[in-house]
């Protein structure tokens, strides 16, 4: 399933796109040319948003909208085919389920519930299942934006290196809001102090740490941001060091953020941007951490909801949401820029792009 020359990738779809998504798609990615195998169904899911696999690489997650409940299913990953293998699936604990990660063991799954404005923890067994939660907490508030902050939108969630801490990007009250990780219980309990705040309006949305582990950033979906912090890792705090935009000055349309990643060399950021349809490059400045424009490629991009880096470091592949498509770029590893392939595929509305290893 896996080899020096290739790697699969897994995609999290929409319903709807021409073509029309069924649920998760999966290909494999020549980690030589950058080319993508055609798209093929892995598994039936409503709406299978957002993904995430195990890091026994035997799993795979998805989180499921169907009406105003929410669920994360669980899957098994067929070793020869890469076809999954439904297990079951628990509730998310909230409405709107949008995003997940997984604790650095394998025992605890987290999800952040957007119209719940909530997130909780599922544990996971040996075999894959997903258990009855375990943890939970509920975000209060509201900030300035009257149309998309009137209350609590919790938007993503992910774990610290060294699994004490969970951050929740909270796009509803200008927060990342900071929990103290149980692994062995499986629960979330607010650390002090609890959040750290962003600019009002701005709305964080994804996060990412650096491989360091002293720095990590977060997009800003309402004000097309991205904002620097200095991580703590004993006391969980985050400290904002710069925050900078992820537009050109003369752009002057309608856009939001969506997606940001460090490249696994730590030299170079990356985000996105739906509306100035792109993907901006930083140049991340050592020792600080602190983040120095790069470029903004276009090139084939529409409205890319989500995007990855291969774990070498050679490709970043962009799903293009209303594109109905996956496109690849070569990155350069000296400057950090995106360098067109030539290469993509179709598939229905895509929103969510994971590698698998072993």
């Amino acid at each position: 399933m896996v080899s020096a020359e290739s790697i699969p990738v897994y995609f999290g779809t929409y319903k709807g796109g021409s073509p029309a998504s069924k649920g998760i798609y999966r290909s494999k990615l020549d980690l030589k040319t950058g080319r993508l195998s055609e798209a093929v169904l892995a598994a039936e899911a409503t709406s299978p948003s957002f993904i995430e696999i195990h890091p026994n690489g035997k799993f795979l997650y998805a989180v499921s909208r169907s009406g105003s409940a929410g669920a994360v299913i669980a899957f098994a990953i067929e070793f020869n085919t890469g076809v999954l293998r439904f297990l079951n699936q628990q509730p998310s604990g909230g409405a709107g389920p949008c995003h997940l990660s997984i604790d650095h063991t394998g025992r605890n799954l987290f999800v952040a519930n957007y119209s719940g404005g909530n997130a909780s923890v599922i544990p996971i067994s040996a075999d894959g299942r997903l258990g009855e939660p375990t943890g939970f907490v509920q975000h209060e508030g509201c900030s300035v934006n009257q149309k998309r902050q009137k209350g609590p939108y919790a938007h993503s969630i992910n774990v610290s290196p060294d699994n004490r801490f969970v951050f929740v990007a909270d796009l509803g009250i200008d927060k990342i809001m900071i929990y103290k990780l149980d692994i062995g219980k499986g629960t979330i309990v607010a650390n002090s102090p609890p959040f750290a705040k962003v600019k009002p309006g701005a709305g964080p949305r994804h996060f990412s740490f650096h491989p360091s582990g002293k720095f990590a950033y977060v997009i800003n979906e309402l004000d097309s941001t991205m904002t620097a912090f200095i991580y703590d890792s004993f006391s969980g705090v985050l400290t904002e060091c710069q925050t900078i935009m992820t537009l050109p000055n003369s752009f002057e349309g309608s856009n939001t953020c969506a997606e940001v990643r460090v490249h696994p060399n730590g030299k170079f950021l990356y985000g996105s941007n739906r509306g100035y349809d792109s993907i901006v490059v930083y140049q991340i400045d050592m020792p600080e951490g602190e983040l120095t424009f790069v470029e903004h490629e276009t090139e084939d991009i529409k409205t890319p909801r989500n995007f990855n880096i291969d774990p070498t470091g050679k490709f970043c592949l962009v799903a293009n949401q209303d594109g109905d498509s996956v496109v690849v770029f070569r990155i350069d590893q000296n400057s950090g820029k995106l360098e067109p392939t030539g290469h993509k595929i179709n598939i229905g509305k895509p929103v969510c792009v994971r590698f698998s290893l072993p």
